[in-house]
C-alpha cells in the first residue's frame, strides 16, 4: 500500500538513532558516519536490519549529513550506497511492507541574511540528493532535525521539486518550544502546511518526557499526521562514550504516554536502539489510534508569529506602498530599503498584526525588489506579510523567499487570474485574498459580490486549496462617487460570514476616497465593518483615530478581557522625549532595530560632539545588551540579534576610522572551534559576531578542526578562553577529547562549551569550565573571565 494512504489513519513506526550505534560499532571520533556506507557496508546492512526486525515500518538511510559540501566528490555514491544498503536489509528481513526514507539533515550552515548561504543554493545542495535517492529507490523524504525555519522550507521545496515522494518533516525544539531561529510550533507548522508536507513533528534535541508540552501544541494547531521522534532522554559522558539516561522499558513507557496525544507516528532518535523501538511498538501498537483531523484554522506565519483569522479582528499595516507617497516612490527608486524597513517597524510599533507589501512602481524591477523587501523585512520584523502585488512573477519571488506562511494580495473571480495565482498558493502555502470582482467588473450588489466569493471557494478547492486559506475582500468603494456602496459593503461583510462561513478584508480607507478629513469617515466606517463582521483591515495603523476605533471596539464587543488592551494603549500615556535626547536615542535604536545604514548614519552624527569611546560605552554596548537581554526573556529572536549585531558592527567601523592611528582597546583574545567531524558551524558563527561586538578579538580556527590543533593554537596564542561547539551527538565525544588535551597542554585556559546535543549535565561530565545555552550565555562568561 502506498504510503500515503496510511499516513494518519493507522499506527506506523519509524527505526531509531544510527550515529550513536555505529559509535559502538566503532565509528571513532570525528569520522564522517556516512562514509561507513563505503567501508563498512554490512554494518549499515546490520543496523537496518536490526530496525526491520524490531518492528519499524520506516527505515532511514544513513544520509543525515550527505550533501555537497561535506562530500563534493563523492556524494552520489554514498547516497546510492546508503538506499541499496536499506533495500537489502529490507529484502533480507522479509520486510517488503516497510518504506525507506532518504533521510536529509541540515546543511549546518545558516541561511542569508543571517548567514552566508544563499537560499537557492539550499535548494540545489538539497535538491542534489533528493534526485540522487528518489533514483536510487528511496520510498519518501525525511527531512529532519532542522532548527531553521527558513532552511526546513528549502528543503521542502527541493523535495518537492526533484520528487513525486511523499515528504515528511521534522524539528528540533528546545525546551521552550523554539527554534534555533525563533520559530514556534505554530508558525512552523502553519508554514510546513502550507508547503504541503505529508505528515511534520519533533526530533532529537529533547527526550519523551521534554517533548510533550511540544506535542500538545502540534495536535492542537496541525491537520497533519505527527511525528515524534525523541531521544532516549538527555546525553552525558561516561567513560569517553555518549550515554543517554533513558532504557528501553522507560523509553516504551513514556512513548505509551505520547501514543494516547493524537500522535500517529513514533520513532527515536539519538540514543534509542532496535531494542528501544521494539519495545516501544509493543507498547504502542495495542493504544487507541485518533486520525489526523483537519483543524481548519486561517493562520498566517513569519518565522517566529502565527496569526490566526477568525478571532480577534486583525489589523493589517498598509504604509509599505508607494500610492500617494512621494517619499516611499523616492525610497524604491533610490534603492533605499532601510526607509522601507522602519515603515515597517513603526507599524509594528503601532500594533500592526501583519504588514502589506507593495513594492510596485512601473519604473523599477518589481520582482527583484520584492524580493529584497521580503528578504530584508523578515530579518528585522518578526510580523507574517501580506505579499501584494499584480505581477504573477514578483508575487512568486516574494512567496519563494518568505520565510513562513505568507497572505497574498491578491486574485479575483476572473480565470485568468485564478489561474495564475492559485498554482503558486497550491506550492508555496499562502492565505489569498480573493476579490469579488470578475470578468464583468465590480458587482453593484451584495449578491452579485457573494456570488463571485463562492466562485473562488469552488475554483480553489479544484487546485486543492482549501476554504480556509481563502479571505474574501469585499471592496470598499468610495461614497463620494455612490451614496450607497457602504451599505452594500456591509452587506457582503455580513453574508460571506453568515451564508458562507467566510472570513473577509477590506481597504478601509478606499471608503473616503475624494472626499475632505477622510480620517473621520474612515473610523466611523471601519466600526461599522467590524460590527458586521470585518476579519482582517488593512489600514493605517500610524492613524491614532483608527487605532482608537479598533480598541474601543474589542472592548465593547467583549474581546478584550477586562479592558486590558485599551488600559494598556492609553491609561499610561507618556509625553514624547525631549527633541535633545532624538539623536542619543537614534543610534541605540538603529542597532536595536538593525538598521546598518542608519546606525553607522547616527554614529558619524555623534561623533561630531561625542568621543568615541564614550560613544561605545554609553551608547552601543547598552544598546547590544538591550538587545540580549530581549533574547533572552524570548522577545528577540536570532534573525534580530545577528542584525543588530551587523548594525553595531556597522557602527563600530565609524568609531575605528574616527580612532584611526589611537590604541584599539580589546577586552580579550578567545579561540573558537566547531570540533573535528563536525562540520555544522552556526552556533559557533553566531557566537564570534557577538564577542566581536562586545569587543573581544576572536581567533576563529573553523569547523572540523582536530584537538591538536585547538591545544596548540591556545598554547602558541597564550589564550586564556576557549569556546568549543558541536551539533551532531556523534562529535561530542571529540569535545571531550579536546577538552582532555587543553587541560594537559594549557592546564590555565577556561573552557566553554556549546551545541544542541549539550546539556549542562554532559558539559560538566566532559570537563568543561561552562555550558553556554545560547549565544548570550559565552559573551557573560567571557565577561566574568576577563573582568575578574
Amino acid at each position: 500500500m502506498e504510503l500515503k494512504e496510511r499516513l494518519g489513519k493507522e499506527w506506523l513506526f519509524f527505526d531509531g538513532g544510527t550515529g550513536t550505534i555505529l559509535q559502538e560499532r566503532g565509528l571513532a571520533a570525528g569520522e564522517l558516519p556516512e562514509t561507513w556506507n563505503l567501508t563498512h557496508p554490512e554494518e549499515i546492512i546490520s543496523l537496518h536490519c536490526g530496525y526491520f526486525e524490531a518492528g519499524s515500518d520506516i527505515v532511514n538511510t544513513n544520509t543525515f549529513g550527505a550533501n555537497a559540501l561535506k562530500y563534493p566528490h563523492n556524494l552520489r555514491r554514498i547516497v546510492q550506497a546508503a538506499v541499496a544498503h536499506a533495500k537489502e536489509a529490507r529484502r533480507r528481513t522479509g520486510r517488503e511492507d516497510a518504506y525507506i526514507a532518504l533521510d536529509i539533515g541540515p546543511t549546518g550552515r545558516l541561511l542569508q541574511p543571517m548567514g552566508d548561504l544563499p537560499f537557492e543554493r539550499a535548494v540545489e545542495l538539497f535538491g542534489e540528493v533528493v534526485r540522487i535517492g528518489a533514483a536510487a529507490g528511496a520510498d519518501l523524504v525525511l527531512i529532519e532535525t532542522m532548527s531553521d525555519s527558513y532552511e526546513a522550507k528549502a528543503a521542502v521545496l527541493a523535495a518537492k521539486e526533484n520528487c513525486r515522494l511523499p515528504v515528511l518533516a521534522t524539528m528540533i525544539f528546545d525546551e521552550k518550544g523554539k527554534l534555533l531561529t525563533g520559530g514556534t510550533v505554530d508558525s512552523t507548522a502553519a508554514m510546513l502546511e502550507g508547503l504541503g508536507v505529508d505528515a511534520l513533528g519533533v526530533n532529537c534535541g529533547l527526550g519523551p518526557k521534554q517533548m510533550q508540552p511540544i506535542i500538545k501544541r502540534l495536535t492542537e494547531v496541525s491537520s497533519l499526521p505527527i511525528i515524534v521522534n525523541p531521544n532516549a532522554g538527555l546525553p552525558r559522558s561516561e567513560n569517553g562514550r555518549t550515554v543517554f539516561d533513558i532504557n528501553a522499558d522507560e523509553f516504551a513507557r513514556l512513548m505509551g504516554e505520547i501514543a494516547e496525544m493524537g500522535v500517529h507516528l513514533l520513532g527515536g532518535c539519538c540514543g534509542t536502539t532496535p531494542e528501544h523501538i521494539r519495545k516501544m511498538i509493543a507498547a504502542c501498537r495495542t493504544k487507541s489510534f485518533a486520525p489526523a483531523v483537519r483543524k481548519h484554522r486561517t493562520v498566517v506565519s513569519s518565522f517566529s508569529q502565527a496569526v490566526e483569522i477568525g478571532g480577534k479582528p486583525v489589523i493589517i499595516g498598509e504604509r509599505i506602498n508607494p500610492t500617494g507617497k512621494s517619499k516611499f516612490k523616492a525610497a524604491l527608486r533610490e534603492n533605499n530599503i532601510e526607509y522601507i524597513l522602519s515603515e515597517g517597524m513603526a507599524q509594528e510599533d503601532r500594533g500592526a498584526h501583519i504588514l502589506d507589501v507593495n513594492v510596485g512602481l512601473p519604473e523599477i524591477d518589481e520582482p527583484a525588489m520584492m524580493a529584497q523587501v521580503v528578504t530584508r523585512l523578515q530579518s528585522v520584523i518578526a510580523l507574517p506579510l501580506q505579499i501584494d502585488t499584480s505581477s504573477v512573477e514578483a508575487m512568486e519571488r516574494g512567496m519563494r523567499l518568505y520565510n513562513g506562511k505568507p497572505m497574498i494580495n491578491s486574485v479575483s473571480g476572473k480565470r485568468e487570474s485564478m489561474e495564475a495565482v492559485f498554482p503558486l498558493v497550491k506550492k508555496y502555502g499562502g492565505v489569498v485574498v480573493g476579490l469579488a470582482l470578475d470578468e464583468n467588473g465590480i458587482p453593484y450588489t451584495a449578491e452579485g459580490r457573494v456570488q463571485i466569493a463562492k466562485k473562488i471557494y469552488e475554483t480553489a478547492a479544484f487546485y486543492g486549496i482549501a476554504k480556509e486559506d481563502i479571505v474574501i475582500d469585499g471592496l470598499a468603494m468610495t461614497i463620494s462617487s455612490d451614496s450607497g456602496s457602504a451599505l452594500v459593503t456591509l452587506e457582503t461583510l455580513r453574508r460571506i460570514r453568515d451564508e458562507l462561513g467566510g472570513h473577509t478584508i477590506l481597504g478601509v480607507s478606499n471608503i473616503s476616497f475624494g472626499l475632505p478629513q477622510r480620517e473621520i469617515i474612515n473610523a466611523n466606517f471601519f466600526t461599522m465593518a467590524l460590527q458586521n463582521g470585518l476579519s482582517c483591515a488593512i489600514i493605517n495603523p500610524n492613524a491614532e483615530s483608527m487605532m482608537c476605533s479598533y480598541r474601543s471596539f474589542l472592548a465593547l464587543s467583549g474581546q478584550d478581557e477586562q479592558c486590558a488592551g485599551f488600559i494598556t494603549a492609553y491609561g499610561n500615556q507618556q509625553a514624547a522625549l525631549p527633541a535633545s535626547a532624538g539623536a542619543v536615542m537614534a543610534l541605540g535604536e538603529s542597532v536595536e532595530r538593525g538598521l546598518r545604514e542608519r546606525a553607522a548614519e547616527a554614529a558619524r552624527d555623534l561623533l561630531r560632539t561625542v568621543p568615541p569611546l564614550e560613544l561605545v560605552n554609553n551608547e552601543l554596548i547598552p544598546a547590544l545588551d538591550r538587545v540580549g537581554k530581549g533574547f533572552e526573556k524570548g522577545t528577540v529572536f536570532l534573525p534580530q540579534l545577528l542584525m543588530s549585531a551587523e548594525a553595531a558592527k556597522a557602527a563600530f567601523e565609524v568609531v575605528k576610522d574616527a580612532m584611526r592611528g589611537a590604541p584599539q582597546e580589546v577586552k580579550g583574545r578567545i579561540i573558537l572551534a566547531t570540533v573535528k567531524g563536525d562540520i555544522h558551524d552556526i552556533g559557533k558563527n553566531i557566537v564570534k559576531v557577538l564577542l566581536e561586538n562586545y569587543g573581544y578579538q576572536v581567533i576563529d580556527l573553523g569547523k572540523d578542526v582536530p584537538p591538536e590543533t585547538i591545544a596548540d593554537t591556545a598554547v602558541r596564542e597564550n589564550v586564556p578562553l576557549v569556546g568549543l561547539s558541536a551539533l551532531m551527538t556523534t562529535t561530542v565525544v571529540s569535545m571531550e577529547q579536546t577538552i582532555r588535551l587543553l587541560r594537559e597542554r594549557k592546564p590555565d585556559a577556561r573552557i566553554v562549551v556549546g551545541g544542541a546535543v549539550l546539556t549542562q549535565e554532559y558539559a560538566d561530565s566532559i570537563g568543561a569550565d561552562c555550558y553556554a545555552r545560547d549565544a548570550m550565555a559565552t559573551v557573560h562568561y567571557a565577561d566574568h573571565i576577563f573582568e575578574s
